[in-house]
């Protein structure tokens, strides 16, 4: 089977990177992203920026066609081919870029050192990726309590450790064996015929 929804995947919402711009469209304008030439991507007028003040960019406000601008990776689109870059050029967003949370419905910062993470969801099934923006707390938060190891990943996953995280001598673990996945850890009582 042909996958479709790995191309651009070490790209992720909030990513800066450059592009090149390679036409104008009323709407926007086209660019190829370097690194990722073979994926499309584009910017809607609505997130470059109008020295005019104009709630969109005009056609004449875009970055001149050949020229290489700053972006940050604003989604991309994985679900049905061909893969799809949606940049956006605001400085605003070039300083810090927010998307709604989709566990909680607030702003959650997706630059680099910001709370929330992308969420990439992939099946066997077939090619197609459907990704969301969230805390990384609300995240954490939605995960089954007795799987501390992925609740910690999701906190951690992409962040440096810290300087006393470094510091700290190593911890010897003494640990029982896991029950499978999906079963619970203290299971109750089966009931037959109504008695325990």
């Amino acid at each position: 089977m042909q996958r479709f929804d790995s191309v651009g995947g070490d790209l992720v919402a909030g990513t800066a990177v450059r592009a090149t711009i390679i036409s104008h469209e009323p709407w926007g304008v086209m660019a190829e992203v370097l690194g990722h030439e073979t994926v499309g991507a584009s910017a809607d007028a609505g997130v470059i920026d109008s020295p005019s003040g104009a709630p969109r960019a005009l056609p004449e406000e875009y970055p001149p066609v050949g020229v290489q601008v700053e972006a940050v990776v604003q989604e991309i689109r994985r679900y049905h081919p061909p893969a799809w870059i949606r940049l956006t050029m605001r400085a605003a967003d070039l300083r810090e870029f927010s998307w709604l949370c989709g566990c909680c419905g607030q702003l959650t910062i997706l630059s680099p050192g910001g709370d929330g993470v992308t969420v990439d969801v992939r099946s066997s099934d077939g090619p197609g990726c459907a990704s969301f923006a969230a805390h990384r707390s609300c995240l954490a938060d939605r995960l089954d309590p007795d799987f501390n190891g992925d609740r910690a990943r999701v906190v951690a996953v992409g962040r440096k450790p810290t300087a006393a995280c470094q510091r700290r001598p190593p911890i010897a673990l003494i640990a029982a064996p896991l029950p499978p996945r999906g079963r619970r850890r203290n299971p109750q009582p089966e009931v037959t015929h109504g008695h325990p």
